[in-house]
C-alpha cells in the first residue's frame, strides 16, 4: 500500500539529517572532497556559454601570473553544494535559495575541494512536516584554505 512505499523512499536516506537533528550554531565537516579536473571546468563553462577563455584557454593562462587556467567560479561553489548534500539536503523538499555567494581563493585543475557547513537559522515551515534550515557551506582546498562560501536554504522534512 502507500505507507509500505513511503516508508520505503524513507529508508533510502540518512536516519540523522531530518529538520530536527540540526542545532543552529552547528558545524559539519563533510567526509568527500572533489579534485578538479578539466572535465568539470571546461565542459561546464563551455555549457553556461562562459566566454572567458581564463577557463579553457591554456596556452593564454600559461603566460600569466596564474600560470594555468582558472576553474570557473561557478563549478566551485556547485561542488561544495554536493558534498554538502548527502549531510543537509538528502532529506529536502525544495531549496529555497542560495544566497551571498563568495568566491575567495582561484582553483585550478588538480586542486581538491572539501566542505563544510554551519547552521546559521532553523524556523517552522507553512507546513507541518517539514522546516526552514539556513545553511552556510564553505568550500576549501587540500590546504585548507577557503575558496567558496555560499548561503543555502533548504525545506527540510521533519522526521517521519
Amino acid at each position: 500500500g502507500r505507507n509500505r512505499s513511503m516508508n520505503a523512499d524513507t529508508s533510502l536516506t540518512g536516519s540523522n539529517n531530518y529538520f530536527e537533528d540540526f542545532e543552529v550554531g552547528a558545524v559539519i565537516r563533510h567526509a568527500r572532497g572533489k579534485t578538479i579536473s578539466n572535465l568539470e571546468n571546461v565542459l561546464i563553462t563551455n555549457l553556461v556559454m562562459n566566454s572567458a577563455d581564463a577557463h579553457f584557454n591554456e596556452d593564454k593562462m600559461s603566460r600569466t601570473r596564474f600560470g594555468q587556467v582558472v576553474s570557473y567560479g561557478g563549478v566551485n561553489f556547485s561542488i561544495v553544494l554536493g558534498l554538502a548534500a548527502q549531510d543537509c539536503c538528502e532529506n529536502a523538499i525544495a531549496e529555497l535559495g542560495l544566497d551571498n555567494i563568495r568566491l575567495s581563493k582561484s582553483v585550478f585543475h588538480g586542486d581538491t575541494l572539501y566542505a563544510y557547513t554551519e547552521v546559521l537559522e532553523k524556523s517552522d515551515a507553512d507546513r507541518p512536516d517539514a522546516g526552514v534550515i539556513l545553511y552556510r557551506h564553505y568550500g576549501v582546498n587540500q590546504k585548507q584554505e577557503i575558496v567558496a562560501q555560499v548561503d543555502r536554504k533548504v525545506l527540510l522534512k521533519r522526521r517521519p
